[in-house]
């Protein structure tokens, strides 16, 4: 149960990473502290003064929204396939130089 909300959260970041622009600043706000700063949904409802229901609700459908942008634009798929060609690259050649510049090309900003 633990590494799967482990592997959620990440799922999340790298989402969150690729599909922020498309958010409201409200939805970011919200993702942020929940998912970067790791604050509970108390927390967040604290800090801008709504219940811990809307605070939920909120991050539950942004989690969705994040969700429908990868089905339809596939940022993170992509990315996870060419981090998979650079592994493969890595072990067949000796010569690193090209691939670390495919690897500091693929950083997000």
């Amino acid at each position: 149960m633990m590494q799967a909300n482990i592997d959620k959260t990440m799922r999340m970041n790298y989402l969150f990473d690729f599909y922020q622009g498309l958010l409201t600043d409200k939805q970011r706000n919200y993702l942020e502290r929940y998912y970067l700063d790791d604050e509970s949904l108390s927390e967040i409802a604290e800090t801008f003064e709504v219940s811990r229901q809307a605070v939920y609700d909120n991050i539950k459908r942004t989690d969705e929204l994040l969700e429908d942008y990868e089905v339809k634009l596939g940022l993170y798929q992509k990315f996870e396939k060419r981090q998979q060609l650079i592994t493969e690259m890595k072990a067949m050649t000796e010569d690193k130089a090209l691939i670390t510049k495919l690897e500091q090309l693929e950083m997000i900003e």
